[in-house]
C-alpha cells in the first residue's frame, strides 16, 4: 500500500542540514547551509558575535518583533588526546550515552576542513565477565581507531588536539516515506523549519505585519549560549523556540507523545514555564487549522526558550516540540506530519501577530 506523503517539504534541504558537520562552537558549516536556504526569503541576514545567524523578514515598520529559534549545533566530540599508537581519546560535547557509541563510525574534521573516518573501539564479547558486559562504558573511556600505526600518521593527516569529531551518518528516507532518518535532527530539523515558515510567508499575497527574525542559534547543547546573545541583540517581543523531544512510542520509551501525532505544545520544562496566553493562542490556531494538539512537560532538560524569555525585561515565549526517536545518537528518526503541522502553526501565528495580539499575550503579566 502506497503511503500518502505529508507536507511540502524539500528533502534536499533536510539532507544538507542533517549531513553538515557542526558541534557546539563549530557551527560555521551549518550556518552556511542555513544562509543558503534562507537567502531567497529573508530581507536581511546578520550574525551575533557567537555566530548565531539571523534572517529578517520585514513586516510593518512598527511591527511586533517575532523571534523563531532553532539551534544549529549537534552533539559530538573533540580530540582530547592522541596516544603513541594513533588512538584518539575523545571529549564529549553535549550529552552521550555510552551504549550508543561502540563500533560506530565517526568523522574527524581538521583545521583545513579535511575529514577522516574512524571507528569507536569495542571489545569482543567472548570471555568478558558478566559484570563487564552489563556495564555502560563512559564516553570518556572510549577511543577512536583511525586505522593507523602511530601518532605520527595522525599528525601527518593534519589532525590536532581540539579538532571536531562528529557522527558519520547519511540522510535516509525510510520504508514509509513519512519517516526520515539522519543525524543532528536535534536541532537541525527545527532550523530547517524556520526556512519553511519564511518560504510560506513570502508566498502570501498579503504581507504579514510582524517583523520575523528566523534564528539559527549556536552552542545550545552546552548551555543555551547562542539563544542568550541572539535574544539580547534582537530584543524580540515574542519568541518561539523549536526543539526536539523524546518520542515515547518505541519498545524502550513508552508514553503519550509519538511520531506522526502532529503539533506538540510545551507547557514547561526545567528552565521555563511557557506563557499561558501564548499557549492558549496556539491551541486556538490549531483548532482553526484542523491541526492535532499534543502537550509536553519535562522536569529535566530545556530549550533555547529558557534563556530567551529572560532577555532584557522578559520576552513572551513558548517552546514547540518535535518528537524524535534516538536523540543524541548517530541516527534519529522523525515524521513529516509533525514537521509540517508545526510549520503551518507558526506561519499562521506570524500572520496574525500584531500589537493587539501582543497585548493579549501579555495580559495578566504586566497589569
Amino acid at each position: 500500500m502506497t503511503k500518502e506523503i505529508i507536507g511540502d517539504i524539500n528533502l534536499k534541504m533536510l539532507e544538507e542540514f542533517s549531513e553538515a558537520h557542526g558541534i557546539s562552537g563549530n557551527e560555521k558549516e551549518v550556518s552556511r547551509v542555513m544562509k543558503k536556504w534562507l537567502q531567497p526569503y529573508a530581507d536581511e541576514i546578520s550574525y551575533d558575535n557567537l555566530g548565531s545567524i539571523v534572517g529578517i523578514q520585514k513586516g510593518a515598520q512598527d511591527g511586533v518583533k517575532l523571534m523563531i529559534a532553532g539551534h544549529m549545533d549537534e552533539v559530538g566530540f573533540l580530540v582530547r588526546e592522541i596516544d603513541s599508537q594513533g588512538y584518539i581519546r575523545m571529549l564529549p560535547v553535549g550529552g552521550w550515552w555510552g551504549h550508543v557509541l561502540p563500533s560506530q563510525t565517526l568523522v574527524v574534521t581538521t583545521k583545513e576542513g579535511k575529514r577522516y573516518q574512524g571507528v569507536v573501539g569495542s571489545s569482543a564479547p567472548h570471555g568478558l565477565a558478566k559484570e563487564v558486559k552489563e556495564k555502560v562504558i563512559a564516553p570518556m573511556d572510549l577511543f577512536l581507531d583511525m586505522g593507523v600505526d602511530s601518532a605520527e600518521e595522525i599528525y601527518e593527516l593534519g589532525i590536532r588536539i581540539g579538532d571536531m569529531i562528529t557522527p558519520d551518518t547519511k540522510f535516509t528516507v525510510m520504508n514509509n516515506p513519512n519517516y526520515l532518518m539522519g543525524k543532528a535532527w536535534d536541532d537541525r530539523l527545527c532550523a530547517a523549519m524556520i526556512v519553511d515558515v519564511m518560504r510560506l510567508l513570502k508566498a502570501d499575497s498579503k504581507p504579514h505585519h510582524c517583523n520575523l527574525y528566523g534564528v539559527g542559534t549556536v552552542q545550545e547543547e552546552v548551555g543555551l549560549r547562542g539563544a542568550r546573545t541572539a535574544a539580547n541583540m534582537i530584543h524580540p517581543d515574542v519568541a518561539i523556540a523549536l526543539d526536539v523531544t523524546t518520542s515515547m512510542d518505541t519498545p524502550m520509551d513508552k508514553g503519550q507523545n509519538g511520531l506522526g501525532k502532529g503539533v506538540i505544545l510545551s507547557v514547561m520544562d526545567a528552565g521555563i514555564i511557557g506563557n499561558k496566553n501564548f499557549l492558549y493562542e496556539m491551541e486556538s490556531i490549531c483548532h482553526d487549522l484542523g491541526l492535532d494538539i499534543n502537550y509536553d512537560m519535562m522536569t529535566v532538560g530545556g530549550t533555547d526558550a529558557d534563556n530567551i524569555h529572560k532577555a532584557h525585561d522578559g520576552v513572551v515565549s513558548l517552546t514547540l516540540s518535535i518528537p524524535t526517536r534516538y536523540m543524541h545518537s548517530h541516527r534519529l528518526i522523525v515524521h513529516r506530519k509533525d514537521y509540517w503541522q508545526t510549520v503551518l502553526l507558526m506561519s499562521e501565528f506570524a500572520r496574525r501577530l500584531d500589537r493587539n495580539m501582543l497585548s493579549k499575550l501579555k495580559e495578566g503579566h504586566n497589569s
